[in-house]
């Protein structure tokens, strides 16, 4: 009978103890942090860890695709009419950007590389051919009006030339030529006065098979916060292009990576060369990728706000003071003066102005909005898409008659899109962490699960200690009479 009892009170003195003891590991937060520490550990630049390899050489699939904005009316243009284009595209390469010139620097806490891009035609991907002709804005003859517009001879030469060789404010190329570059017979003839410019002109002219600079980034080895943080950049720790310290910083990664442990408060930085500028985007709900549950963040529309919305942005009006309407970026201080102005896809964000200037455009978020798919245990990207749109800045010059009547204008030429989708190994591993997360995390859980299965097994033994047993009279049978 002691031992029995001793056996009841046992279980009850057990199940207080799981259940004291998942309770306050539950408020105590251990297992979930455990779990966050460990990661923070693993996820590090370390050369023949996983990490590195896929920091070295992404192995998911990344597309760009191109979207041209066909002139359907050049005409009515010079003559001061509204500029109306039709988006032709997409045209869609396959982008292999591996690190190359890997170097580990101060004893593994930094690490140079150049980040070498290819761009291979996918014609399967695209609505036609690299031969498709599109006809835009001459974006070479825009530059050259706009450099010698101030010296009266040197526009005169050049306005005699353009008449001379029917050069004029529109041409046309096919997608080729005007991605990869072109002999420009206009920068030819310039170039034996001016030899710092370039005889071939392409929107992305020596960027295949070609790298945009040197970087250092930090490896996350001192602090998890720092994996794959840009510390320079071709030398340098910060810009000089804009006109304030704070738009000339260098933040963040690269966009191709983030640190561990994101959380849905934190802002996350980004330098990107296209746009010659770090950006930042903030969370904005939660999605799922290939089953995959992740955090999305956006840059938000004060990223590229007019410095009237966002003062801080004063130091990207360039010369200073010369400020553009929101969700323009004038980048022509670092693409050799030429008048390109950045933006997002159909003007997305931009003042509504700069939207109904171009019969054409019609922004929409879900098309035209960056955005960014994490893993936030690991930092790891499950979708994201780069949205950014090239345009050129139009204005009548009294000095050239080829510039006609025409309006001043954001003129749009091309817009791209850059995205990435998690590759299928990646989800089976990332679901694999997932699980381990899940068992690790809910271990608290099961401790309480286990108290209240004990409780509840002790409750019923101590009803059943309870029972009276029954007494000898009732246990004896009855005798007939």
């Amino acid at each position: 009978m002691f031992l029995k009892s001793c056996c009841i009170y046992s279980t009850g003195v057990f199940s207080m103890f799981f259940l004291i003891a998942g309770i306050a590991l539950v408020l105590s937060n251990v297992f979930p942090l455990f779990v966050q520490s460990m990661v923070k550990k693993q996820v590090v630049l370390e050369n023949g860890t996983e990490t590195f390899e896929a920091w070295e050489n992404p192995p998911a699939p990344i597309y760009m695709q191109f979207y041209f904005f066909n002139v359907t009316n050049p005409l009515e243009v010079l003559d001061g009419d509204r500029p109306a284009v039709m988006e032709i595209g997409p045209y869609t390469y396959r982008e292999y950007r591996p690190m190359e010139q890997v170097n580990f620097l101060d004893n593994d806490t930094k690490v140079a590389a150049v980040n070498t891009k290819t761009y291979i035609f996918q014609p399967y991907m695209s609505r036609g051919p690299e031969t498709e002709l599109i006809r835009t804005v001459n974006i070479p003859a825009m530059t050259v009006m706009e450099m010698v517009k101030d010296s009266a001879f040197e526009a005169n030469l050049v306005s005699s030339y353009m008449k001379a060789t029917g050069e004029g404010l529109f041409t046309t190329r096919t997608v080729g030529e005007l991605l990869w570059g072109y002999e420009d017979p206009l920068l030819k003839a310039l170039h034996f006065i001016k030899p710092e410019l370039d005889v071939v002109f392409g929107l992305f002219y020596k960027s295949n098979a070609s790298n945009d600079g040197d970087y250092v980034f930090f490896t996350g080895q001192q602090n998890y916060k720092d994996f794959s943080r840009v510390d320079t950049w071709n030398g340098e720790s910060s810009l000089n292009w804009w006109t304030s310290d704070e738009c000339n910083m260098i933040n963040g990664t690269n966009g191709a990576f983030f640190h561990p442990v994101v959380t849905k408060n934190e802002t996350l930085y980004m330098f990107t060369s296209d746009l010659c500028r770090s950006l930042y985007a903030l969370y904005e709900g939660d999605v799922t990728v290939k089953g995959i549950n992740g955090y999305r963040f956006v840059p938000p529309s004060e990223v590229f706000a007019n410095m009237s919305v966002n003062p801080a942005n004063a130091g990207f009006c360039v010369p200073a003071g010369k400020c553009l309407g929101s969700g323009l970026l004038n980048v022509s201080v670092c693409k050799q003066g030429a008048p390109i102005i950045m933006s997002s896809p159909h003007f997305y964000q931009a003042d509504e102005q700069i939207v109904k200037d171009v019969f054409g455009m019609v922004p929409k978020k879900e098309y035209h909005e960056t955005f960014i798919d994490i893993d936030p245990l690991t930092g790891i990207i499950l979708q994201a898409a780069k949205r950014l749109q090239i345009n050129v800045y139009v204005e009548q010059l009294p000095a050239f008659s080829q510039t006609g009547n025409v309006r001043t204008v954001v003129f749009p030429v091309v817009y791209l899109n850059e995205s990435v989708v998690l590759d299928d190994t990646s989800v089976l591993k990332l679901r694999a962490i997932a699980l381990e997360q899940n068992v690790v995390v809910n271990i608290p859980f099961m401790l309480i699960g286990v108290g209240i299965i004990l409780g509840g097994i002790f409750m019923f033994l101590m009803c059943r200690l309870k029972e009276p047993d029954s007494t000898p009279a009732e246990r004896q049978p009855l005798l007939s009479s």
